[in-house]
């Protein structure tokens, strides 16, 4: 698969129909996505496959997932953000 049909691919499921997911996955895969190391790439390929009402759990910090991985893409993500209103 060419990156570019993966990036497209990654946008449309970082889409989640939930304007607080959607304001912060959408601009994180097009803007940070590229430029992470293929460890955090398949991380957040990992959250895309989690449940909407988790993620927006993590991400409102109302709680936290027990796996490590997905901890580190939730603040990943978190971060870039925090950076793009900054």
């Amino acid at each position: 698969m060419s990156k570019e049909t993966e990036l497209n691919r990654l946008f449309w499921h970082s889409r989640r129909g939930m304007l607080e997911l959607d304001e912060l996955l959408v601009p994180f895969v097009r803007e940070a996505y590229t430029e992470l190391a293929a460890d955090d790439q398949a991380r957040y390929e990992k959250l895309l496959s989690c449940e909407d009402q988790d993620m927006f759990a993590w991400f409102m910090r109302r709680s936290q997932p027990d796996d490590a991985d997905l901890q580190r893409i939730i603040g990943l993500v978190l971060e870039h953000s925090r950076t793009r209103r900054a």
